[in-house]
């Protein structure tokens, strides 16, 4: 039994402790709010992120950040991509010579455009043991027990086998790769995508126009993620295309949803207080479009994403301008 802390009680941190203590594991779960905390402690349950959907009998919670840090010598935060910069600050003190940390967060950092390893690395040292868990994963889904497949990048490769060995179930299977960074540009990138194909359904298009973003995305994804350093096998794997079709084609997912809210012209405010959680394709498009720009990559999707967001451009006009530009052989838009 395997002393584990998650950081972060959200819906996917939540989730991930719940399959971790189901594993037989003395999981605490650590958020940030006082009140949600002892909400969760008071119901056995995260009724704000996954009504419903009981925890198991062993599963701790806590708002300490010093007793939840003591309690285990392995994180996993699991916190939005803005948030983890801080998170990773106030842990620093309680890091000690046997940590080591995992994240299941997707995103950059906010204010750098980062990927988390870094941030990690630059706190903690690049001798701490690191690793990332992303992949196709809703969380309300995983939280039930029902079949899911991610994978754990680290370039310890004992590291990433320990989690493996964590977390696999009958009905959650794990994989591993070496490829932090391609791992990481995959699961930030697909949620501005996703944001995408929302808005073309949103406009009334059809199945036709979502598989041609959802393909044409995946060319972005790899033009940057090669260019930035990450595997082309990596992009095409769980965390890449996986995590891709998943967030362009359900209902689940926050960006599609968001992105459908501004297809149909809705208050962009208003359909993110209806969401209540975090977007994180919000922020992540304004630093994939900087990239892109920086490293000159084509990425007309990503930009007519951040036109949207950061320039008020019609939801409608935004598709004309894909739908306008200037033919060209396919093979020719990928890497090779």
């Amino acid at each position: 039994m395997t002393p584990i802390t998650v950081f972060g009680a959200g819906s996917w941190g939540t989730a991930l402790a719940m399959v971790l203590t189901r594993n037989g594991h003395d999981v605490m779960l650590w958020g940030h709010q006082k009140d949600h905390i002892a909400a969760l402690s008071r119901s056995r349950a995260n009724e704000r992120y996954l009504p419903g959907i009981e925890f198991p009998d062993t599963l701790r919670v806590s708002h300490d950040l010093s007793h939840a840090a003591g309690h285990a010598p392995l994180w996993l935060i699991v916190v939005p991509s803005h948030a983890f910069r801080s998170q990773i600050h106030q842990l620093k003190p309680f890091l000690t010579t046997g940590t080591r940390v995992a994240w299941a967060t997707k995103g950059l950092e906010l204010q750098s455009g980062q990927p988390l390893h870094q941030v990690v690395a630059e706190h903690f040292g690049i001798e701490t043991p690191a690793a990332v868990l992303s992949g196709p994963t809703f969380a309300g889904e995983v939280a039930l027990g029902q079949p899911t497949a991610i994978t754990v990048a680290s370039r310890s490769e004992a590291f990433a086998e320990d989690l493996i060995r964590l977390l696999h179930n009958p009905k959650f299977r794990a994989y591993t790769s070496p490829d932090v960074l391609g791992v990481e540009l995959g699961g930030a990138i697909k949620n501005v995508l996703a944001i995408a194909a929302g808005v073309a359904d949103g406009l009334g298009y059809g199945a036709n126009a979502r598989a041609a973003l959802i393909t044409r995305g995946l060319a972005e994804m790899i033009r940057l993620g090669t260019t930035l350093g990450g595997k082309p096998e990596t992009l095409m794997g769980l965390s890449g295309v996986g995590d891709l079709i998943l967030t362009c084609t359900d209902n689940q997912s926050r960006n599609r949803r968001f992105g459908v809210g501004l297809g149909r012209g809705l208050d962009r405010d208003s359909i993110m207080q209806s969401i209540g959680q975090e977007i994180e394709g919000i922020p992540t498009a304004r630093i994939v479009y900087q990239l892109a720009k920086r490293h000159q990559i084509e990425m007309p999707i990503t930009e007519q994403i951040y036109r949207i967001l950061y320039e008020e451009l019609p939801p409608g006009e935004a598709v004309n301008n894909l739908l306008l530009r200037e033919p060209k052989p396919e093979a020719h838009s990928l890497p090779p």
